[in-house]
């Protein structure tokens, strides 16, 4: 059975979201296979120990796509089946954002911006200390938005932060629509490139392409950050869920849960 197998993911992501009868199913499947490679092969992490000093980075700014992260903390062994079937219930420490307090969660990400803000510190700090830690932070192309992540993206290229690796997730929609009606960001590959970020885009569900890029980044020491465009779909996985914003908000009902269970069943 392979480990971070995108289409169990997106199963206990459907069941977290089910049990705890809760929002936010398209902006997690969107992210499923990024997270899942880099989980599977490129995290430098000491199973037994979440906070093991010398651990990367995995800082998600987008934090309401927890659901993603969780199913794949859950395959570490640092959630357990008992505590994802509680996700969003009363006194569970898994909380519909990403929240510091839960094993393997390095950043309380509600408020979208910050969280790549604390990236850069993490990566700044690795380098004052001279250790070969990597950053990874995941943003949201709706939350390019806010004038914090470019305020972290100057600072980063001012201090050489070439430990940094951000991972923007291109699904084309935020809460309220689409990115493009509700403020356009046109070529971010360009943005990032102005910014002075080494920049690569690629499709964000193609295993291999996300693979090769984070091989590529991880080994460019070059004095320059990174960024990875990934161009996915919101949604993606279950058809009636692709590309329809109604999924940020609506819950899962008894139907639409066994719909969209068979259907990932089917692609097994």
């Amino acid at each position: 059975m392979k480990q971070f197998d995108p289409i169990r993911i997106r199963k206990t992501i459907l069941q977290m979201a089910y049990s705890g009868s809760t929002v936010h199913i398209g902006c997690a499947f969107s992210i499923v296979e990024l997270l899942a490679v880099l989980y599977r092969n490129h995290l430098h992490l000491d199973r037994n120990n979440p906070d093991w000093p010398a651990r990367d980075y995995m800082v998600l700014s987008k934090g309401h796509g927890v659901m993603a992260q969780y199913a794949c903390l859950n395959e570490l062994g640092w959630i357990s089946d008992d505590e994802l079937a509680c996700y969003f219930g009363n006194g569970t420490r898994l909380k519909g954002l990403a929240d510091v307090h839960v094993p393997g969660v390095e950043v309380t990400s509600g408020t979208l911006g910050h969280g790549l803000s604390v990236g850069v510190g993490l990566a700044l700090a690795a380098k004052r200390n001279r250790t070969d830690q990597l950053c990874y932070a995941l943003v949201g192309d709706g939350e390019l938005n806010e004038g914090t992540i470019w305020e972290a993206a100057l600072f980063a290229r001012q201090f050489k932060l070439d430990n940094l690796i951000v991972i923007i997730d291109v699904n084309g929609f935020q809460a309220m629509g689409r990115t493009d009606e509700v403020m356009a960001l046109d070529d971010i590959s360009a943005k990032f490139d102005a910014f002075g970020f080494e920049t690569i885009s690629i499709d964000g569900h193609d295993e291999e392409a996300i693979d090769a890029a984070y091989n590529q980044f991880r080994h460019a020491k070059n004095g320059r950050p990174k960024a990875i465009v990934a161009r996915t779909i919101k949604g993606k996985g279950v058809s009636f869920m692709e590309n329809d914003n109604v999924w940020h908000y609506t819950r899962l009902n008894a139907e639409t849960f066994a719909l969209a269970t068979s259907e990932l069943k089917g692609k097994e």
